[in-house]
Formats: structure tokens, C-alpha cells, sequence
């Protein structure tokens, strides 16, 4: 073995323990906070009997600080009843008028596709069976043809007998008897040797379709040149698809997202020619052949189209993975291996997936650092000493990975307490008025910047004087959380793919601060923070707070990335002088086809606007909105479109992923 396979082994070992240490110091944190709930509590000196009456209580005091305490409560239930009452509107109310109907059946696309509909059966109950096919025949578009491939035994029989009924009436039903079940790979594949449409659509036979989801996707493929397609998606109960359990509304291509999570799933379909000289499903990832499928397929299409719109509804029945993963277990094994053969197709070699608290097939992918470059932490600063400290002291102690610096702009501070602090951190008197100065061993750089505060200009100035490969900049009212955030940030950062990378913040009550930015969000429509003010342990929409995931800015106050695409883009905008200057730096990275990432590995505090106010009223309201009418007017074209990972369907004037009502 030479010197530079055993460094690299030893790398991996070094953050494989790295990671663990931030697992267990996470659960440490989660066990301290709660034991010092109950210590603090002062029905704990009560009677033993009383203290029975005391645990029941903690529970509801745990389920309240879940929801974010009593207002938490209060907008849970809020959050619940707009849900339910958005319901009504997602199940037969959205289906077309007999005008509409009409209309569509009408209209003549330039390119009037076949798509043909592959489902594999097994023991398909009477009543499912009947409703997928007949969700099929009610398509307001007409050039389709529905493929099925029966594996069912002897014992349900009716199956066959119900198709050939079918296939009489109408001779865009194909229906094949196999000889034997070959399970949900080998039968789907066997329904693709009776199709013959130029797009191939896959759909579960127990499941149904809105009326116009084939119009829908034929139109994408006119007006996109869509290769691939899929749509929001809801599950229900029962035999009536208004009795929904959840509703899926999915941001648009992700590929973090779909490397974690498989969020595309229903209803995929895709131009046949992205299957030449491949196999559609691969048997050895039963279970989760999908996920295969839709991993391989995405990469090789070029114009992969998400329609917002709820058109498959996904029966959750006993024994279905939509009711239950655990009864299809091995589903979670054949995921992990999925997206390991993805990433090994991507060149990946040492990596780990893991299930996250999310769910089982929910996965925290950790990628190899490369090498050990360089990171200069860039923090601007006035005054403010016990802030500084408090983030120094945090980055030094907590921090596993040890080659960085850090690169202090100082501005116009005025007490003899940060002047001081700069000293130690100098290891020798600090010098006003100096330009630049070092500490012996150059892990600290302090830079003077003279003018009136700009945290573009500011943090411009601190990395014209970095030496790192890697940019970090990060606001001086943070604390660091997890040991290993850095790696966390870095091992996204080196990715050729990726610009910035943003970690997840907390105010010091662990409700959440920062998980990810939506442009256009809030009363301003320039850009806000999801899941904001959610408690710590909330899993998020639909596991969004379990897993890293494609986004279209990160906070400034925490954001790692190359210095090359930093300098590359320009630096932060100047004009945006205290804010949204972030978000145009994240927006301008994507103009240059580079991916953001949110990651909810790395881990801090943020004391948000210790350093310099709120800017909700005087002349700090007037400048916010200065800044964001000039935010508006600049992206204004981006904003008319939406933003790509959230969903149209949402409300912009909540957070907690509500949809409009």
C-alpha cells in the first residue's frame, strides 16, 4: 500500500468518526435539554404521586415544544385546517367540467404523442383494478394505450378474466397472461415489450389517475420538448380519492433532493428513446426499481419538466409501501444500493447512506472530503466583543476539521473590549488604523475596513485578503453547534456541480432560523426562510428538514464556497449594502448553472441581528425597502417564474409550506 492510498484511508476513517462524534454530541444536547426541563421543573420536588400527574404533563410540555410552545400549537392547528380545507379542492372538485372535457378532447397538439401506460398486476383486487382502469379510459386525452402484464395466480383469476373484458371493448387495452410472476420488475418489463408509444408512462395498479394528466403531460411535450415528466402527487384512503391522507407538492428537478429522497416517484413518464441500450426496471433493486429507474433516467434526459399540479392519487392500503415501508423492508436495501450505483456512476467512490429519522428511504448521503484545502472563515465585526468570542471560542473548541483561518474585518468599532480581544487573538497589541494584521502562525488575519457598514463591501474586502481555496463566510452572532460542520459544508462545496452551501441555524431557543431560502417568500416577495421558527426536532415537509437538498440561496450568515466561483460571480453586490445581497450572490451562482445546497448536518446557533438591529422600523425599514425594490426590479424575470424547489402551490405569505386555500 503506498503513502497515498493509507492518507486517504485515514481520511475517510477521520470522518467517519468525525460524523459520529457530531451524532452523539447531537444526541447528548437532545438528553441534556430535556433532563434540565425536568430538574428545573418545580413539580419535581412534589409527592411520588404527584409526579405520576407531573410526566403526563411533561408530555404535553414535549408535544408543545415540538409545535414551537403555545403558538406552535395554535399554528399546527392552523396549518391543519387550511390543509384539510385546501383538500377539497385536490380531489374530484379539480376534475374538468363537461365543457372543459370537451375542450380537451378537441384540442390537436402539433405532436400528438402515444404514451403508453405500463402496469404490471399481481392479485389486483376487483374493485382497485377496475378504478385504474377506468382512471385511464376517463383521459381527457385520447392517444394512449395501456399495457398490462398479469402475474396473479391461480387463485385470482378474475384478473384476467376482468382485462380480456377490457381489451374486447377497447383496442387500446393490451393485456398479456405470464406464465409466472416475475415480480414488479420483471412484469413491468414485460408490459414494455407491448407497448409501443413514443413515451412510456408507469403506474401502479392499484392507484388512479386525474382525468387530465395525460393533456397535461402532452402539452409539457409541446410546449417544453419535455423528455421527462412527473406531477404532484397525493396518497388517500379507501375507494374515494377525496378521503385524502397527505398531499405531495414537489419542487422541480432536484438532484440532491432525488439522491436523498425519491420525491419524483408518481407519475413518471419519459420519452422511450432515454431507454436505449438500457433496461427500464432492474430486478436486483426490487422494491425500489423506481428509484433505479428515475436516477438513471433524469441523468440522461435533457428536458425534465415537473407539472404542479396533483394528478396521481396513491392508494395506501395494507401491505402497500404508501401505507407502510416495513412491508416491503427490503424496498430500504434496494434504495441504498440504487443511489450507490448512481453516485458510482458519478464518479463517487467513498461514500456513506444512511437512513435518516425522516424515514427509512429518506438518506443522509456523506461524500469524501478531498485532500485538506484551505478555509478562510470570514467574519465582519464592530464592537461586539462577547459575540466574537463566543463564535471564536465555538469554531476553535467544537470544530474537528483544523485547516482554516480566520479573517476578521474589522469596522469602525469603538470600545476597548474588541480592541483588546483583538489582541489576544494577535498574540500582540492590535493596531488601529492598520490595514492588515497577523498573529504569528497567520491563522488570524484582522483587516481594517474604513467607511460607512456594507456587508458586501465588508466581506469583499476579507476575502481579497484570504488565502483559502474555500470562502466561508460567516456572521459574528453565530455558535457552533456540530463538531464536524465544516466537513459537512466542504464535502458539497468541492463538488464541480455546487456553488454555495448553507448550514442549518437556530435561535438560542432551537426553534429554526435558517433551513434554506424560497425567493419571493413573505410581505416583501424577495426571499424568506422556510420551516422558520419550527422547533429543532420538527422532521419538516414531508422529511425536508432530514436530508440535504438543492435550494436557491442559503443565508449569508453561514455559506461556504470555492473562492474561484466566488471571484467568478462577481462577490457580493455592493448595492445590497445590509440585505438580500446573499440571496442575489446565491441567484447569480445559479444564472451560471451551479446548484446551491441546503445541508441540516451542519449545525449552528444564530443570535440573528445582535451585531446590528432589526430592520423593521426608522431608517433601517426605509433601507430594507430601498433594497428590496431594487432586489425585485433586478430578478424580476426570476421572480415572475417562481421558485424552482418550492411549488406553486404553496402560499408565499407562510413558511410552514402551507398551501394557498
Amino acid at each position: 500500500m503506498d503513502y497515498r492510498e493509507a492518507y486517504e484511508k485515514e481520511q475517510i476513517k477521520t470522518a467517519d468518526l468525525a460524523c459520529r462524534v457530531a451524532e452523539l454530541e447531537e444526541k447528548c444536547d437532545e438528553l441534556q435539554f430535556k433532563l434540565d426541563r425536568i430538574k428545573n421543573n418545580p413539580l419535581w420536588k412534589a409527592s411520588k404521586p404527584a409526579r405520576k400527574l407531573m410526566h403526563a404533563g411533561l408530555r404535553q410540555v414535549n408535544r408543545l415544544k415540538n409545535c414551537g410552545g403555545i403558538r406552535g400549537i395554535f399554528a399546527k392547528l392552523d396549518y391543519k385546517k387550511r390543509e384539510k380545507e385546501a383538500m377539497r379542492h385536490y380531489g374530484t372538485e379539480s376534475f374538468p367540467t363537461p365543457e372543459r372535457r370537451r375542450e380537451e378532447e378537441a384540442e390537436v397538439f402539433p405532436n400528438p404523442v402515444c404514451i403508453s401506460i405500463l402496469v404490471p398486476l399481481y392479485n389486483t383486487p376487483k374493485e382497485f383494478l377496475l378504478q385504474m382502469i377506468d382512471s385511464v379510459k376517463y383521459q381527457t386525452y385520447g392517444k394512449w394505450e395501456l399495457c398490462l402484464a398479469d402475474g396473479s395466480d391461480p387463485q385470482h383469476s378474475y384478473v384476467g378474466e376482468i382485462c380480456r373484458q377490457y381489451t374486447k371493448e377497447d383496442s387500446r387495452i393490451l393485456y398479456r397472461k405470464l406464465d409466472r410472476n416475475e415480480g414488479i420488475s420483471g412484469n413491468t418489463n414485460q408490459c414494455l415489450s407491448l407497448a409501443s408509444g413514443e413515451y412510456i408512462g408507469l403506474f401502479d395498479h392499484d392507484d388512479i389517475l386525474h382525468p387530465e394528466a395525460l393533456y397535461e403531460y402532452v402539452k409539457v411535450i409541446n410546449e417544453q420538448q419535455a423528455d421527462y415528466i412527473y406531477c404532484d402527487e397525493t396518497t388517500f384512503k379507501g375507494n374515494n380519492i377525496n378521503h385524502m391522507l397527505t398531499m405531495h407538492f414537489k419542487p422541480d428537478y432536484a438532484p440532491d433532493n432525488l439522491r436523498a429522497n425519491n420525491y419524483i416517484c408518481h407519475f413518471s413518464v419519459f420519452k422511450r428513446s432515454l431507454l436505449e441500450g438500457a433496461e427500464l426496471f432492474r430486478t436486483k433493486f426490487d422494491g425500489s426499481q423506481d428509484h433505479d429507474m428515475i436516477l438513471r433516467l433524469t441523468d440522461r434526459a435533457e428536458h425534465i419538466v415537473h407539472v404542479p399540479r396533483l394528478l396521481y392519487y396513491w392508494r395506501s392500503h395494507a401491505g402497500s409501501v404508501a401505507s407502510d415501508i416495513s412491508a416491503k423492508s427490503y424496498a430500504i436495501d434496494s434504495a441504498r444500493g440504487a443511489v450507490a450505483d448512481h453516485l458510482r456512476q458519478h464518479g463517487y467512490t467513498h461514500f456513506k447512506i444512511t437512513s435518516t429519522r425522516a424515514f427509512e428511504t429518506i438518506f443522509r448521503i456523506r461524500y469524501q472530503i478531498q485532500g485538506s484545502p484551505m478555509i478562510s472563515i470570514v467574519i465582519a465585526n464592530k464592537d461586539h466583543e462577547t459575540d466574537l468570542r463566543r463564535l471564536i471560542t465555538s469554531v476553535r473548541e467544537r470544530s474537528t476539521y483544523d485547516h482554516y483561518e480566520l479573517v476578521i474585518v474589522e469596522n469602525n468599532s469603538e470600545t476597548e473590549e474588541i480592541f483588546g480581544y483583538y489582541g489576544e487573538l494577535l498574540e500582540r497589541p492590535f493596531e488601529k488604523g492598520q490595514k492588515v494584521q497577523k498573529n504569528p502562525d497567520g491563522t488570524v488575519t484582522i483587516v481594517t475596513y474604513q467607511g460607512a457598514f456594507n456587508y458586501s463591501a465588508v466581506n469583499n474586502l476579507g476575502v481579497r485578503e484570504a488565502s483559502g481555496n474555500y470562502i466561508l463566510l460567516l456572521n459574528n452572532d453565530t455558535e457552533v453547534i456540530s463538531v464536524n460542520w465544516m466537513e459537512e459544508l466542504l464535502m458539497y462545496a468541492q463538488r464541480e456541480d455546487v456553488g454555495a452551501v448553507g448550514a442549518k441555524l437556530y435561535y438560542p431557543d432551537k426553534t429554526i432560523q435558517h433551513a434554506g431560502v424560497v425567493i419571493g417568500l413573505g410581505a416583501h416577495r424577495t426571499a424568506g426562510h422556510t420551516h422558520y421558527k419550527q422547533a429543532r426536532e420538527n422532521l419538516g415537509y414531508m422529511g425536508r428538514l432530514c436530508y440535504a437538498q438543492n435550494v436557491s440561496a442559503v443565508t449569508g450568515a453561514c455559506l461556504l464556497v470555492r473562492r474561484e466561483l466566488f471571484e467568478k460571480a462577481g462577490g457580493l453586490e455592493e448595492e445590497f449594502a445590509v440585505s438580500l445581497n446573499d440571496v442575489d450572490f446565491c441567484l447569480k451562482l445559479r444564472q451560471m448553472g451551479y446548484l446551491n445546497v441546503f445541508t441540516p448536518f451542519a449545525e449552528l446557533y444564530h443570535y440573528e441581528s445582535a451585531s446590528r438591529g432589526l430592520d423593521d422600523q426608522g431608517e433601517k425599514a426605509q433601507r430594507y425597502n430601498r433594497e428590496s425594490e431594487k432586489f425585485r426590479k433586478k430578478w424580476k424575470d426570476v421572480l415572475e417564474k417562481g421558485d424552482p424547489y418550492y411549488n406553486p402551490n404553496f402560499s408565499l405569505d407562510r413558511s410552514d409550506y402551507s398551501v394557498k386555500v
